[in-house]
């Protein structure tokens, strides 16, 4: 049976979000695939979102950007990094090629890592990347002035050229310089809704249940010094180790994470794939805190504005818990039509027949 090799990117939990109800897709139409997956996020997390059976390599060949926190880049750092990772590019394709040959990867998908696009190229094997964002742009965005950038960029942008095809996962950036890209429509696990069930387990059946949720990266708000609003009960992540009537930590519920998303009355978070496609999808509105200089974040508003109830939180209200009006303007807008994930279907479709072909 064909084994298609997927690498996950760990910046964050969107690329998991994206990756996840595609495989799931792609496994019911082919029980018997043989899947590995590698990914930098702990396993548990991982097999929380892919069903099934598959092998797990627990690494990662992209990191992204260095983060501040869940809003902030830490330019400085990201750019040593950089120039670290392709201090000797050849030297790291020929090592992935020889991983990828040594794992008899038939096919290999990425969601966004480019050097294992560089790797199957170099073992010749056929290789797709998927994404909303490619690390070239935005590589570009923040480097493209620097003196050392170009020739980093070139390797990065070579790679992603290698690709079969870019599928640019709406709602997407331009990517107008690859000439390889693939437009698919969005991608979003569905939850179930649990409101019953999880009010009962916060004894609040009255209160509105806002979920704060920040995609998987580092973003602790000072959330034991908001006021106290009535009616509005809070789920927060439980490494923040609040102790408040109002609060509880969301982990310890053991709810899946599209589940708890789908039952809350709002999720305050940042623009990011996951949790804003993850939302619309579900139905439930979004309070955002816009990211600091994030080229991704105007396609992914400007998308969610049309999809679904959100509104912009800027960062003294979020930092002094003053969202209370926030939040009542956002119950009382009305709500679009519930947008569907044609993108799963569209994708899991393609590597379906482009698996056949290797029979």
């Amino acid at each position: 049976m064909p084994h298609l090799f997927v690498d996950v990117s760990s910046h964050g939990f969107g690329h998991l979000a994206q990756t996840a109800p595609i495989l799931n897709a792609l496994q019911d139409r082919r029980p018997d695939l043989r899947l590995t997956v590698r990914c930098g996020l702990p396993e548990a997390i991982v097999r929380a979102r892919i069903r099934g059976d598959f092998a797990f390599i627990a690494g990662c060949t992209d990191f992204g950007f260095a983060m501040l926190n869940a809003v902030s880049i830490d330019v400085a750092e990201t750019a040593r990094r950089y120039r670290d990772f392709h201090a000797d590019w050849p030297r790291r394709i020929a090592a992935e090629a020889r991983l990828l040959a040594d794992c008899a990867a038939d096919l290999v998908l990425t969601d966004v890592a480019y050097l294992p696009l560089a790797g199957a190229a170099e073992a010749c094997i056929p290789a797709l990347t998927m994404c909303s964002l490619n690390w070239a742009e935005l590589f570009t965005h923040f480097f493209g002035n620097a003196d050392w950038a170009a020739p980093i960029h070139a390797e990065i942008q070579g790679a992603y050229a290698s690709a079969e095809h870019f599928l640019r996962l709406m709602p997407a950036m331009s990517m107008t310089t690859l000439g390889n890209t693939r437009l698919v429509g969005p991608v979003a696990s569905l939850g179930e809704y649990r409101r019953g069930e999880l009010a009962a387990r916060l004894a609040c059946d009255d209160d509105r249940i806002v979920l704060v949720a920040f995609g998987g990266i580092e973003h602790e708000l000072p959330v034991d010094r908001w006021p106290r609003h009535p009616g509005i009960r809070w789920l927060v992540p439980h490494g923040w180790g609040i102790d408040r009537t109002d609060m509880s930590a969301f982990e310890p519920l053991e709810f899946p994470f599209t589940d708890l998303l789908a039952s809350v009355d709002a999720v305050l978070t940042k623009p990011g794939y996951g949790t804003f496609t993850e939302a619309a999808c579900n139905g439930t509105a979004v309070l955002y805190q816009r990211r600091s200089d994030w080229p991704e974040q105007d396609c992914l508003i400007e998308w969610l504005e049309q999809h679904a109830r959100c509104r912009e939180v800027d960062t003294e209200n979020l930092h002094s818990g003053d969202l209370a009006d926030a939040l009542t303007a956002l119950w009382r807008m009305p709500a679009p039509l519930t947008p569907h994930p044609t993108g799963i279907a569209e994708v899991a479709d393609l590597l379906d027949c482009r698996l056949n072909k290797m029979r």
